[in-house]
């Protein structure tokens, strides 16, 4: 499946628009990140244990939209946003969206 945060596919004409997908998921902190964080804030530096869990968030996010495009019978995904909110202390939704479509060869 074609994954693009384009509204085009070169060498690809959109056949049909399946419609909106989506894939989400709410991640929580962990005490120990939490702990290495703040040591790293003194510091400085990257949270590398943050930036594993966005990625892995991501990934996820990711792999559930493209389930619910499989779903409709698309081939491809395009124009693909990425958004993150906080529902609660310590805790972060992950949201990836974009428009299922059917691609053919031009």
């Amino acid at each position: 499946m074609i994954v693009t945060n384009t509204e085009t596919v070169a060498g690809y004409h959109v056949a049909e628009i399946k419609g909106l997908v989506q894939g989400n998921t709410v991640r929580a902190k962990h005490v120990g990140r939490d702990f290495a964080a703040s040591l790293k804030n003194i510091v400085g530096g990257e949270l590398k244990g943050y930036t594993e869990l966005l990625t892995e968030s991501r990934r996820q996010a990711v792999e559930r939209m493209m389930a619910q495009a499989q779903q409709l019978g698309a081939n491809a995904v395009v124009n693909v946003r990425f958004t993150t909110s906080a529902v609660t202390a310590g805790a972060a939704e992950l949201y990836a969206y974009g428009t299922a479509v059917t691609l053919t060869e031009a």
